[in-house]
């Protein structure tokens, strides 16, 4: 590893003495009013109707609430893909997964991560000029060069992968709960960690859980806590993103900020959480939490460079499915075919509930304010959007999926994709097969079922030749497909078979990416293996 710290030491130096941890911000000539700004913020597992502004039933998100009557909210607006490293991988690409190679999710001992042949996002505006910080969940790798600081990030803080992927101290809520990390001898009695176990004391542990190490922190290369303090960690979030802010715009240079979120994935932070057995106080409570956070980066934004920073709100994914304890709300898509079938209607899924996601853009003087766009858009459409607006140049060596939106944004257009492709995210099929289309109004399915729901179950795999197709425009919730017999479904599914061929015949053309799956204990974050879990505390 000492050749990659140099790697980053070389590209960060302290500016005017701040001591911003590894970045330089220094500048020739002042490059404000020439480029914008930009900050993308991603929830994680946020249902479509978590966000007041999409279900009025939603009451925890006055923030983001206002950010929509200020700027430009998205009804459909969708994920890359159901599950955590792919829709991130194909955010930071602007590609499926059959193309950049990330199609699951990557683990605590994956040797692997996002294929360094694929250029991110960060590494396009890094050679344009900007300053890039991420801050948040990374799970795109965290082994040697796979690490975000290599992949164009001038400055990282956050954590690896989930938040579930390793034990804390203070587990939070879930359910069913995960015990603490485990203290070894002279680390003391543990008097924290069992806010779980007085919220579901009659559950054994049902889930996998990490109790060997613990969730590590990152500030750049370094672990800096481990085990992280998970009822801290919005508000460190909070401080290190508005520094972000601040050292960038007073540097003058343009700057990428990302900040991938923790919220809403369980385990909730215990932070000012009380619990009751639905379990719903403490999700809205974490949302609340959640919508602070965006609130805090919000108004820095507006105080520092408000009408030259565009800020980017949506998620990765949706919730998991309503029958859990603790799931988002996905608002009208809870009435799916593959729910009355007995399956899970969200995450991991291709229902709607799994990929359609909330979506907020902000721009003062240039995304007109108050709109709501009925667009189909999608987070692969995030790469070329902000390229093209920061006056890049995308990759020539091969394909993208995403396309450029900034005539939505700017209230010039309505017309977003007339074609997406919705990839297997782990229910039933190959992982990243394209079994899901969705074409104007109408979206066809040739796979349905296998996803595993919150009770452990898994729905049964059902394959469907020729497809299940439904008219989003009539039946939104996935009820009731159309009659095989029926003039609609004869007119829709030869144009289906067609745009599923034409993008298939693509990829096989396209410079396409394999990600290494491959695991390995020793790759393990562990900054101390000689105590239990792994612990340490740099901070």
């Amino acid at each position: 590893m000492g050749w990659l710290f140099l790697k980053v030491l070389f590209v960060g130096v302290t500016f005017l003495g701040c001591l911003y941890p590894l970045v330089d911000f220094c500048c020739s000539g002042d490059t404000r009013g020439q480029k914008p700004n930009f900050v993308i913020i991603l929830a994680d597992d946020m249902g479509w109707g978590d966000l007041g502004a999409n279900w009025a039933e939603t009451k925890d998100t006055a923030n983001l609430d206002e950010m929509a009557a200020e700027g430009m909210r998205f009804v459909d607006f969708h994920a890359a893909a159901s599950t955590c490293s792919p829709s991130r991988a194909s955010l930071l690409t602007g590609r499926l997964g059959l193309r950049n190679g990330v199609t699951h999710n990557f683990a605590v001992t994956s040797v692997g991560g996002l294929p360094l042949n694929e250029t991110t996002l960060a590494e396009v505006l890094r050679q344009a000029g900007y300053v890039t910080g991420m801050i948040g969940k990374w799970h795109l790798g965290h082994h040697g060069s796979y690490h975000p600081n290599f992949r164009g990030f001038d400055y990282y803080f956050g954590i690896p992968y989930s938040h579930d992927m390793g034990c804390t101290d203070t587990p939070g809520y879930n359910h069913p709960p995960c015990p603490a990390c485990p203290r070894g001898d002279g680390d003391g009695p543990s008097s924290r960690g069992n806010e779980c176990c007085l919220w579901f004391p009659h559950r054994t542990h049902e889930r996998d859980c990490y109790t060997d190490v613990a969730l590590p922190l990152y500030e750049n290369l370094n672990i800096v806590e481990q085990p992280v303090n998970l009822s801290g960690l919005a508000q460190k979030y909070a401080e290190k993103a508005t520094q972000f802010i601040q050292h960038a715009s007073a540097s003058g240079r343009p700057f990428l900020l990302y900040v991938a979120l923790a919220h809403m994935h369980v385990p909730l932070s215990g932070t000012r959480l009380s619990a009751d057995r639905r379990g719903r106080r403490p999700y809205g409570a974490a949302l609340r939490e959640m919508d602070r956070l965006v609130g805090q980066i919000k108004d820095k934004v507006d105080r520092t460079a408000r009408e030259n920073t565009f800020l980017w709100f949506t998620g990765d994914n949706g919730p998991w499915a309503q029958k859990c304890e603790l799931a988002g709300s996905v608002g009208p898509f809870t009435g799916s075919w593959q729910t009355h079938q007995g399956g899970s209607a969200a995450k991991q899924t291709t229902w709607e509930g799994g990929h359609r996601v909330p979506a907020l853009a902000y721009w003062p003087g240039t995304v007109p304010i108050n709109v709501t766009s009925t667009a189909l858009l999608s987070v692969l459409d995030i790469f070329p959007t902000v390229v093209a607006l920061a006056g890049a140049s995308l990759p020539q060596d091969r394909h993208f999926d995403g396309l450029d939106a900034s005539s939505v944004l700017f209230g010039w257009s309505q017309t977003g994709h007339r074609v997406l492709f919705h990839p297997n995210s782990g229910a039933a099929g190959e992982y990243g097969a394209l079994q899901t289309v969705r074409l104007e109004q109408h979206k066809a399915f040739y796979v349905t079922g296998g996803a595993k729901a919150c009770d452990g179950k898994v729905g049964p795999p059902r394959l469907h030749e020729p497809p299940l197709i439904f008219n989003l425009e009539e039946d939104v919730a996935e009820a009731q497909p159309l009659e095989e017999g029926s003039a609609e479904y004869g007119r829709v599914l030869p144009e289906v078979r067609q745009v599923l061929a034409e993008v298939l015949v693509d990829i096989a053309g396209d410079k396409t990416s394999r990600a290494d799956y491959t695991r390995d204990p020793s790759v393990t974050p562990c900054c101390d293996p000689h105590r239990k879990a792994c612990r340490c505390h740099t901070t």
